[in-house]
């Protein structure tokens, strides 16, 4: 079981939830200025959905890299992938992956049945197959003839499943309609979501280069990773500050202050990006990809309970 819970990749879930937390509590404040009512069902629900679907994807990551040899000389890593140390069998691995889709799956339907039926059945269809993309994009990452990881396209999906997907899709499970104010704050889930995949890139950069895994770092190089990282970091802030403006600077009660509060992590955030700027050994930057998480997920949570105080 200690091997399953390391290969769970456990650092890696509060970043996943961000956007869910993001998408549900924006919702949540907005039915409340409407007079519609927000479903505890539905957000417990998206929570385990994308719950399953990080671990599906750490263990199908670890499943793809492992059987191709691209873990074989992996350094600085918190986690020593179970695949390439032998700690789980590839066939073990894939049997897991197998069964994790399956899960997946079953609470992507029950997440929908609870949020469209039988008023929205048009929409449950269409987000049945948004979740079997989801499913299938986790998978795809390192898995398969051609991964669309190794072809430097991990950051393009990121973007727009951690980004996109989570937040717009959260919050349209709640209100079942879109605003297209709600891609600000998920453009900003989405970047720091690229930001930590960069990151992670940035310390395997060179174990990559030998094992032919061609990210969007090492097609970069480090110096120009490193100033990607940098603007990664910085636009999420200035995005948030961005969708607060437009909705309380110039609201009827005058400037309502409470959501402004995630804008306290501006200060973290610099500190983060001056620190990591000075790191020139690649496996060092490790550390930081739990530090990115923690602040994408105080992002959400900052922005909820902002929100809370003016509902």
């Amino acid at each position: 079981m200690k091997h399953w819970i390391q290969a769970a990749r456990l650092r890696t879930l509060p970043l996943s939830l961000s956007g869910i937390i993001m998408g549900a509590f924006i919702a949540k404040w907005r039915l409340s200025e409407n007079g519609g009512t927000w479903d505890w069902r539905i957000f417990a629900l998206a929570l385990l959905v994308t719950l399953l679907y990080q671990i599906l994807s750490n263990f199908a990551n670890d499943y793809g890299d492992g059987v191709k040899g691209t873990d074989k000389n992996r350094i600085g890593e918190a986690e020593q992938r179970a695949v390439a140390s032998g700690k789980i069998t590839a066939t073990q691995m894939r049997n897991a992956v197998i069964l994790l889709s399956i899960l997946s799956f079953a609470a992507t339907v029950a997440l929908l049945y609870v949020a469209f039926y039988p008023s929205n059945i048009r929409e449950f269809w269409i987000f049945i197959g948004l979740g079997v993309a989801c499913i299938l994009a986790a998978i795809g990452y390192t898995v398969g003839k051609k991964p669309y990881g190794y072809l430097g396209l991990g950051d393009v999906f990121v973007f727009i499943f951690f980004g996109l997907v989570s937040v717009c899709g959260s919050y349209f499970l709640f209100t079942k309609t879109f605003d297209y104010d709600i891609l600000i704050p998920a453009s900003a889930i989405g970047m720091l979501s690229m930001a930590v995949l960069n990151l992670n890139n940035m310390r395997d950069i060179v174990n990559d280069e030998l094992s032919g895994k061609k990210t969007f770092a090492l097609r970069l190089g480090y110096k120009k990773a490193m100033i990607y990282e940098i603007i990664l970091l910085q636009l999420p802030i200035l995005l948030m500050l961005t969708f607060l403006m437009i909705n309380f600077a110039n609201s009827n009660q005058g400037v309502v202050y409470y959501p402004f509060i995630v804008m306290i992590l501006m200060f973290p955030f610099m500190k983060l990006r001056r620190t990591i700027m000075k790191i020139q050994e690649p496996k060092l930057l490790d550390p930081f990809l739990k530090q990115v998480g923690i602040l994408t997920f105080m992002m959400a949570v900052l922005t909820a309970v902002g929100l809370n105080f003016v509902n």
